[in-house]
C-alpha cells in the first residue's frame, strides 16, 4: 500500500463513496474488549465525521470505555471506504444546536431530521454528538483489486499501518 500524503488527495472521492453509500458498519470495543457492530449514519465534514446518537446505548458505553471505533462503507459494486477513527462526545449545548439543525439543513438521503429520534430535541438528555476524527482512512473496490491498483491510503503520520 502507498500512503497518500495529504488527505485532499483523496477528499473528493471520500465523499463522493461517503455521500452516495450513507450506511456504514460501526465496530466498537466493549469492556471486555469484545468487538460490536451495528450500522450507522454519519455526515462529514470534509474529514471530520458526526453520528448522532443515544447516550445511552451499547455504542455510548463502549466508545467511553475505548474511544477507537472502525467504519466500513461497502456498496452493491464493491466500492469501500474504510475509515479507522478516535471518537469523542460534543458537550456544548451551542454546537450540539448547530449539528442538529446542520443534519436537518442537508438534503436527504445524507442529512435526516433528528427529531425522528429524538423528539424533545437537541436539549435531550440522551441526545449525543459524537465527533469522528479519523487517523486513517482506506478507499478500494474489487475493481482496483482486480485490476491490481494499489487502495488509496491516507493517514496521520505515525499513527500505525
Amino acid at each position: 500500500m502507498q500512503p497518500i500524503v495529504g488527505f485532499e488527495s483523496l477528499a473528493d472521492e471520500f465523499k463522493i463513496r461517503t455521500d452516495r453509500i450513507v450506511w456504514c458498519s460501526m465496530s466498537t470495543s466493549d469492556a471486555a474488549r469484545r468487538i460490536r457492530s451495528r450500522i450507522v449514519h454519519p455526515v462529514w465534514d470534509g474529514r471530520v465525521g458526526w453520528l448522532l446518537t443515544d447516550r445511552h446505548s451499547h455504542k455510548s458505553r463502549d466508545v467511553d470505555g475505548h474511544p477507537w471505533a472502525s467504519l466500513t462503507y461497502i456498496d452493491n459494486v464493491q466500492e469501500q471506504v474504510h475509515v479507522d477513527c478516535r471518537t469523542s462526545w460534543e458537550s456544548r449545548e451551542s454546537e450540539k444546536k448547530r449539528l442538529w439543525d446542520w443534519f436537518k439543513d442537508i438534503p436527504p438521503p445524507v442529512g435526516y431530521d433528528p427529531g425522528l429520534f429524538f423528539p424533545k430535541g437537541p436539549t435531550d438528555e440522551s441526545f449525543g454528538c459524537l465527533r469522528l476524527e479519523p487517523w486513517r482512512i482506506e478507499l478500494w473496490s474489487l475493481a482496483d483489486l482486480i485490476g491490481g491498483k494499489p487502495p488509496q491510503v491516507w493517514k496521520v503520520p505515525g499513527q500505525g499501518r
